[in-house]
């Protein structure tokens, strides 16, 4: 079968049945009267071949290897394969989150794509210096995306760089709440606990305080800690057993007991508050009961007297010198 025919009947062009002739892919085998090159059945087979490793994304220097080297073995070629693909996937994906990042922003000229695109470099780059930087320069009037802090903020583990993000986070408008939220519902602690403390940043903002909420409920103790934190801060009830049971494990207790405190002046937790540090009174563990009796001394003196006063008596001395000392300071008239 002659060039032209070859070309009809397989989609390839004879320019590129050329190409493979000159690479040595496919040469044609045979000769007619006239001495034009004929292509056998086998040589169209190879064709096929060579196409067909082609379509897989091979490059045509492969695709020669593949043919010629005896020891082949498909399984080796679809893995690395499916490796090179996924890769590229990546970066396709990569670009594409890029491009819907540069979209969200909205931006009314080149200046300011171009602001985005800076952005995006600085925060892909290996330095972390070089992140923070990014983060903290100049807006220049354009407005970054909240997504773009957000997904930044639960893949950041620098803790100055985290910082900084969170700031911006806070400072970038939109809905930055509904944006990272997302994070204190992974099964990556990591993330959990960067998403907890950029929520706690944003804890005045619509939403915050139920997610704040549910991260309570969660199976590390730092995530738990730092919601506690945030919604005893700004006088939710629900804090309340959590910030217990950080004075109880010595866990940022003093700001802990500071919380409970102010929490106790509300009469519609005092009962709660009071309930939970009697009960926990009754441990063994001396240490235990000092950081009780401290954040006994947090609360209001009514409140905290009798419990003191049991503390006073206790067996140990140590608990019943930091209650007693506590119990004087207690009764003496604030200074004028």
């Amino acid at each position: 079968m002659l060039i032209g025919e070859v070309a009809r009947r397989s989609g390839v062009s004879t320019r590129m049945l050329r190409h493979y002739d000159s690479l040595g892919l496919v040469r044609p085998t045979g000769r007619t009267v006239g001495g034009y090159r004929e292509y056998s059945a086998d040589d169209i087979r190879r064709i096929f071949h060579v196409e067909s490793l082609r379509s897989l994304g091979l490059s045509l220097r492969e695709v020669g290897r593949a043919l010629e080297d005896p020891a082949f073995t498909p399984s080796a070629l679809v893995g690395d394969l499916i490796q090179r693909t996924e890769e590229r996937l990546q970066r396709e994906q990569e670009l594409l989150d890029r491009l819907r990042t540069v979209d969200a922003s909205t931006p009314s000229g080149w200046e300011g794509v171009l602001r985005i695109v800076e952005l995006l470099h600085g925060l892909n780059s290996p330095s972390a210096a070089r992140r923070q930087q990014a983060v903290l320069a100049p807006a220049e009037d354009v407005p970054v995306p909240a997504e773009l802090l957000a997904a930044a903020v639960l893949a950041e583990s620098d803790a100055n760089v985290a910082g900084a993000l969170r700031w911006a986070l806070a400072r970038a408008g939109g809905d930055g709440v509904a944006s990272v939220a997302s994070g204190v519902y992974s099964e990556a602690v990591e993330i959990r606990r960067r998403a907890v403390l950029a929520i706690a940043e944003l804890a005045d903002s619509p939403g915050a305080a139920a997610v704040l909420t549910d991260a309570l409920g969660d199976e590390d103790a730092t995530v738990r800690k730092h919601a506690a934190l945030a919604l005893g801060s700004r006088g939710a009830t629900a804090a309340v057993p959590t910030l217990i049971a950080m004075v109880v494990e010595g866990t940022n207790d003093i700001e802990a007991a500071e919380l409970l405190g102010t929490l106790s002046v509300d009469p519609a937790c005092t009962d709660q508050i009071m309930s939970a540090l009697a009960t926990e009174l009754t441990t063994a563990n001396p240490a235990v009961r000092i950081r009780l009796a401290q954040a006994l001394a947090e609360l209001p003196v009514p409140l905290a007297q009798d419990l003191l006063q049991q503390l006073a008596e206790d067996h140990d001395r140590s608990v019943a010198l930091v209650a007693s000392t506590f119990l004087d300071m207690l009764a003496k008239p604030p200074s004028p």
